[in-house]
């Protein structure tokens, strides 16, 4: 087949990826490049290569460990704050904290290696105890030697489904000679696992591997493979006895990623496998999701250290797929429309291009030959305008002709482009009539709304259901039957483990002295706010309305807003029912000239600025919504409150009340509060002045190469209260887990070296707001995987340190330090569902619900909790781990502590899942996302110098990230809850 060599690319691409760390392999290689394939007629129009920098953060030196020893501070620049304690009546006792050691050197580790996690103090005793069953099955650890060997595969293969059948065909041609009857479990990669020794240390193998796509009649081609095993080490099996029943602190990682490569082995040969999942659509039949995609059910597995020994956590999954179909019809359905007849539009044209690059497709127009190749782009051309060079004369054949006299193939319809396949030496042309797109191609890029909606229902069960189909999945499993766990003597339990567990009470909550219910104890996770008034309600005395929604008329946004005006008031708040100036009526595509007219029309009555603006949206309103808060935010300083137009017509008390809740958060109020906060009855919160803080990073999707991550902090205001949260953000390199602007340091010209970051800022705005300075730290961190724990405890903790110790000398207040994770597998059922008290409405568990023993960490500090009631689909609980815990909570004190804070969260009259700070610093983050450049937001780009954030003082000076920064927050919305 006539191919021609594009021009190649002056930039060369080296994209390295982080693995965690094997100790048992000490050899590293460097990096091979990929082998280019063969192809169809080559296109004429290039590719437009775009360079993906690749950011790696480093952590700044530590100190070595000590379990909490003080630190000297440096002197530096303390700004117009100087952190002094002062009296508060709820503080029991100012002795100071650990002033005996202030002058030593803070303990802190300089490397994972000599970090330590908090170990568990004890287990939780408060709270009603009951038992639930929890989706880990009990894995008896083998008794038999297992060995690890180097697997070197030339040429070498990119993919791993190929690397899996050079293994497959070499263990079938020599089990019985050569490997001695040993049946290895393979990675797909570099390392082969067995139970007990090959015999040999070192031997090289020739495989031949036939290409079974080239058809049945013609001869098929076969190409051949060196194969060289090479001794690496062997697992110390003791050491995971050891780590299991908590003697040993550090996990045997080589031993447990033996054993999950073994149960994963069979698996990997039946499905589809992605990440720690399995997918097929033989377990579940495909439910299309429109577009040409198509949902896909499969199941999640992974071996976990637990306090009963080692456990399989198996659950159930969904994810999107490419629905495998004939291009053509593909293209028809993410169109919508008929493309056999019509001609392709240039618009249509980019949404093929960027829906079918890099997915794999299947000639059909070759009989038997089912060739498979990477969609790489298409055409701008018709297929019947293509031409290409059949010689080096440069003659030149039509794509139509050349299919004709090659394969006796008619091109039907020649008005549609091309897909141009291969890769980036080489694009050649296929027609879309001759290509059907492979099955098992998970989708990545983003779904619609209409997707996303259908995908949710087929993945929501209930908690029944998905326990049923857990136990069907590990029953269909047959472990017992899998030959890779018989060869390596492991043995699965196929029940579901049996928990004890612990229903902590709800706390009871605070409300105003005039209204008729002064407090309320919430029931199964809930309360109204019938009978309450909020107990701090602020007062709106100007505000105004605009309406983006066509569909409602001024009378109907009259009504709505004297509606809402009355709500607030009758929760507690002062609320004018008079706008300051009429309901100003706008299209959406005009609305900063919207915002602005407003701002300014508003301002010239009486000559003070708005409190609050109210805003009518349409039901889809794109960016609408982004850009109306990223004005009001960052530019004109407008506290905002959206209202979709569905809400406006069918107004509902309940809907009212919410708003009611968020507007008098984002005027710095207080819906209510715990009565043992105000009561000083928290342990390790009420005694002396605590902050509490949230952190997370939100990441750009998938697909998205270049546009920087968000991370945002919010802090506790308040104390004892801990209930308002100042929030800061700030934008920082692509897929950058470590926060980088918790404390930074640059050069002034004037003041020399300047201290910053969010910690500091929201130290000295905790200290302003309350005249303390804070003595203890609790830190409630999201958003981190367990493979991150040590990086960000050991960057993260190291900077708050420096942040408190650049205020003050010796100033190092207690800190705890905690891991909230939501995107883990386990979950929790009810012992028994037919028992109705001891289940929700939902039928999951009930709020409340703690277990810190069997499945938790053989030796670490963690716990689950189920802090909210279920809706639908079954719950999942919370994974709270706390790594460092200078403050000494017992797990009862902790746990309750963080149950309790869930029932403060400001948006609504439920518990939450998740701690509050945690959730809060999610929200900033995500709305922070708006306040992109919109030519960062539509290029995927971050161009310019400086890393800064949305926050106190405005931008700071220029880091070295290339990232640009957020533009800042008006200093009347960085000191609310802006971001409910």
């Amino acid at each position: 087949m006539p191919i021609r060599q594009m021009k190649e690319s002056s930039e060369q691409h080296l994209v390295i990826k982080s693995h965690l760390q094997n100790t048992m392999n000490t050899v590293q290689r460097p990096p091979k490049t990929a082998q280019n394939g063969r192809g169809p007629p080559q296109a004429h129009e290039p590719h437009n290569n775009t360079k993906q920098p690749h950011n790696q953060a480093t952590s700044p030196p530590s100190k070595n460990r000590g379990r909490r020893r003080g630190r000297g501070g440096k002197k530096s620049d303390q700004l117009d704050v100087c952190m002094r304690p002062s009296s508060r009546p709820c503080t029991v006792a100012h002795k100071p904290v650990n002033q005996a050691s202030c002058g030593m050197e803070m303990g802190f580790p300089t490397s994972s290696k000599s970090l330590n996690f908090a170990p568990r103090p004890g287990y939780g005793q408060v709270g009603t105890k009951c038992i639930v069953k929890a989706n880990h099955f009990f894995a008896q650890l083998p008794d038999k030697d297992l060995n690890q060997y180097d697997v070197t595969i030339t040429p070498e293969v990119a993919s791993r489904t190929v690397n899996r059948a050079i293994i497959a065909e070499l263990v079938r041609l020599y089990k019985e000679s050569d490997l001695g009857t040993r049946l290895p479990a393979y990675d797909g990669r570099k390392s082969l696992y067995t139970a007990g020794e090959l015999p040999f240390a070192w031997k090289e193998f020739v495989v031949k591997l036939v290409d079974e796509e080239d058809g049945i009649n013609g001869p098929k081609r076969e190409r051949e493979y060196k194969v060289v095993i090479k001794f690496v080490a062997r697992a110390n099996m003791h050491h995971l006895g050891q780590f299991l029943a908590g003697k040993r602190a550090d996990a045997p990682q080589e031993a447990l990623q033996i054993l999950d490569i073994v149960l994963r082995e069979l698996s990997s040969k039946r499905y589809c496998p992605i990440g720690r999942s399995f997918f097929s659509p033989d377990i579940r039949a495909p439910q299309r999701l429109g577009d040409g995609l198509e949902s896909w059910c499969g199941f999640y597995q992974s071996i976990r250290p637990t306090q009963m020994g080692l456990s399989l956590n198996i659950d159930m999954a969904s994810a999107a797929f490419i629905e495998p179909l004939p291009v053509i019809e593909f293209v028809a359905q993410l169109l919508g429309k008929d493309v056999l007849s019509r001609p392709l539009s240039d618009s249509d044209r980019v949404k093929i291009k960027k829906a079918l690059r890099g997915v794999k497709v299947e000639v059909t127009h070759r009989g038997n030959v089912r060739r498979k190749y990477r969609v790489s782009g298409l055409t701008s051309q018709p297929t019947r305008e293509l031409v290409f060079p059949v010689d080096d004369n440069s003659t030149m054949k039509s794509v139509v002709e050349y299919f004709q006299e090659m394969y006796s193939f008619t091109i039907q319809h020649t008005h549609l482009p091309c897909l141009q396949v291969g890769n980036q030496k080489k694009a050649n042309y296929l027609p879309m009539e001759a290509c059907k797109i492979v099955e098992g191609q998970r989708y990545t890029k983003r779904l619609n709304e209409r997707q996303i909606t259908t995908l949710l229902k087929v993945t929501c069960q209930r908690p029944r259901d998905r326990e049923n189909d857990i136990l069907q999945t590990v029953q269909h499993n047959a472990y017992d039957q899998d030959p890779y766990s018989k060869e390596f003597g492991i043995k699965i339990s196929e029940k579901l483990a049996s928990v004890e567990a612990r229903i902590l009470p709800a706390p009871w909550l605070k409300y105003h002295e005039t209204g008729k219910e002064k407090d309320c104890l919430p029931q199964v996770g809930q309360w109204n706010m019938m009978n309450k008034k909020m107990i701090n309600g602020m007062t709106v005395s100007r505000w105004a309305c605009i309406n983006f929604s066509r569909s409602v008329q001024e009378s109907v946004a009259r009504g709505f807003c004297n509606e809402l005006a009355q709500m607030c008031q009758v929760s507690g708040m002062e609320f004018n029912p008079e706008p300051v100036i009429p309901i100003y009526t706008a299209r959406p595509e005009q609305v900063e000239k919207a915002l602005k007219h407003v701002y300014h029309a508003s301002m010239k009555t009486k000559g003070k600025e708005l409190e609050l603006l109210l805003a009518i949206l349409p039901d889809n309103n794109g960016s609408l919504y982004g850009d109306l808060k990223r004005i009001c935010e960052t530019d004109l300083g407008l506290i905002s409150q959206c209202c979709l137009t569905k809400h406006v017509f069918k107004i509902s008390k309940q809907y009212l009340a919410n708003v009611a809740l968020k507007i008098n958060v984002k005027m710095g109020g207080r819906n209510t509060v715990l009565l043992d906060a105000i009561s000083c009855r928290i342990p390790l919160v009420s005694d002396i002045p605590t902050i509490i803080f949230g952190a997370d990073v939100t990441h750009p999707e998938n697909g998205e190469d270049s546009s920087p991550s968000i991370a945002a902090v919010v802090a506790s205001q308040d104390w004892p209260e801990v209930t308002k949260y100042a929030g800061l953000v700030c934008a920082q390199a692509h897929r950058q887990e470590l926060i980088q602007d918790l404390y930074k340091t640059w050069h002034d010209p004037v003041r020399g070296t300047v201290s910053g970051g969010m910690i500091r800022d929201l130290l000295i705005s905790f200290r302003k707001a309350t005249g303390q300075k804070p003595l203890r730290i609790i830190f409630y961190r999201d958003g981190v995987s367990e493979g991150q724990f040590y990086q960000v405890l050991l960057y993260e903790l190291d900077a708050i340190r420096k942040a408190c110790a650049s205020l003050e000398p010796n100033y190092q207040p207690l800190v705890t330090f905690i891991v909230v994770q939501k995107r883990h597998h386990t979950r929790l059922f009810a012992h028994n569902h037919r028992d109705r008290s001891s289940t929700d409405k939902s039928g999951n568990i009930l709020p409340g619900t703690v277990v810190d023993s069997k499945i938790c960490h053989p030796s670490e500090f963690d716990f689950y909790l189920c802090s909210h009631a279920g809706i639908q689909g079954t719950s999942r609980p919370a994974h709270y781990h706390v790594l460092w815990d200078e403050n000494n909570f017992t797990a009862d004190g902790i746990q309750s502590l963080t149950n309790n804070l869930c029932y403060t969260y400001a948006r609504c009259t439920r518990s939450v899942s998740v701690v509050p700070p945690a959730y809060y610093a999610h929200l900033a983050a995500f709305r922070a996302r708006f306040y992109l450049e919109p030519e960062m937001q539509d290029n995927n780009s971050s161009t310019g110098a400086g890393s800064g954030q949305a926050k106190g003082g405005g931008t700071k000076a220029a880091g070295e990230s290339g990232v640009r920064p957020l533009p800042a927050l008006k200093e009347n919305v960085k000191r609310v809850m802006f971001y409910c």
